[in-house]
């Protein structure tokens, strides 16, 4: 039920902005503002900031909180140190995946997990099962929220409000700083668009001052608020898994692409069935596709061989504004997998020819 539907902080500016509202993972969630098309360009080109406040965010703290993290996720937390931040996954015992999440370390005892929107409570739960050492745990997803700031034009943009030496700060690293007039915030070298930017992390009482002030430092580069539509095509782009199409509880992680933060230097959930795929290679691939027949791949539809044979699905599938051709991400038989083969998306009864291709469609930039 809409009335049901949890509120971001940054709410009612939304609603000034004339966004269209829509439930997304129990919040009212804004899609758009202009055109999906508009904001996306607008990202690829220039700078536009995102609200992302619906997503959640756990501390881990103590003497523990390692074990309790490594544990848990599949890439190799002892890497970490503080400032820098890693993609990982939670597996599931049955060859799946809980969630995908980001690895904060804050300090040699405190990290900060930051999971998606619609599994809070699930990975709250998961993560809570293992923590057998009593560490503590904070689930702080309802206090924070979470702005992100993306384009080539994103530091330019927020340099001029912050005395954090942006330009200096590596992909995947983050510092606590003051920005807009606004301090502690962390301030994070990461993105879902594969344009370059920052994630930034603000007390829910301070959003709106943020939020004002980037648009403000970014008036000169025609900065646009941008929607969850276009947040979901420039993921696209970038070959990014989305949870809930790409992978999911029922998806095995290296036929999904995930090997490279899967580390079997330490024992961690399902670990031992991971490693056996690992060297097997698992009977699946996902596969990036472009289309070379007008259409569009949607999640659901089935692929084809030049046989006529069903191959596999497409999981995530869109019109790219970047290319203006249709895109998609999809698995199929390991054998079927080979960068460059044509592939045939079944559309009603036609097949529509596609090419396999490597992700990212595009080229990304970087900060």
């Amino acid at each position: 039920m809409e009335e049901n539907l949890k509120k971001v902080a940054l709410h009612d500016a939304h609603v000034k902005l004339r966004a269209k509202m829509v439930p997304f993972a129990g919040y009212q969630m804004p899609l758009r503002y202009s055109s999906d098309i508009e904001e996306h360009l607008a990202v690829r080109q220039g700078v536009g900031v995102f609200d992302v406040s619906h997503m959640g965010e756990f501390f881990i703290r103590g003497p523990k909180a390692l074990n309790l993290v490594q544990r848990v996720t599949s890439n190799d937390a002892t890497k970490l140190f503080d400032g820098k931040a890693q993609y990982s996954y939670l597996p599931n015992e049955e060859g799946g995946v809980v969630d995908d999440l980001l690895i904060y370390r804050l300090g040699e005892e405190e990290y900060m997990l930051v999971v998606n929107a619609s599994n809070i409570e699930k990975d709250w739960k998961w993560i809570e099962h293992y923590n057998t050492e009593s560490v503590e745990m904070e689930n702080a997803s309802e206090r924070i929220s979470l702005l992100a700031v993306q384009g080539p034009k994103a530091t330019d943009t927020l340099q001029s409000i912050t005395d954090v030496n942006l330009s200096e700060m590596k992909f995947y690293t983050f510092q606590q700083g003051s920005i807009g007039g606004v301090d502690d915030v962390i301030i994070s070298a990461t993105g879902y668009t594969g344009a370059g930017g920052f994630e930034l992390y603000v007390a829910n009482d301070q959003a709106e001052k943020l939020w004002n002030a980037i648009f403000e430092a970014g008036e000169s580069f025609d900065i646009k608020p941008i929607g969850l539509g276009a947040r979901d095509t420039l993921r696209l782009e970038m070959g990014y898994c989305l949870y809930g199409n790409d992978i999911d509880d029922a998806t095995c992680p290296i036929e999904a692409g995930l090997g490279w933060v899967t580390k079997f230097n330490k024992e961690f959930t399902n670990s031992v069935f991971l490693q056996g795929r690992k060297e097997s290679g698992g009977d699946n691939r996902l596969i990036g596709l472009v289309m070379v027949d007008r259409g569009i791949p949607r999640a659901g539809y089935e692929l084809f061989n030049d046989q006529d044979e069903k191959i596999g699905r497409v999981t995530s599938g869109s019109q790219s504004p970047s290319l203006q051709k249709g895109i998609g991400l999809g698995y199929v038989e390991k054998a079927q997998a080979k960068p460059g083969s044509t592939i045939y998306v079944g559309v009603r009864n036609r097949r529509l020819k596609a090419e396999i291709m490597k992700p990212p469609f595009v080229t990304p930039t970087t900060n």
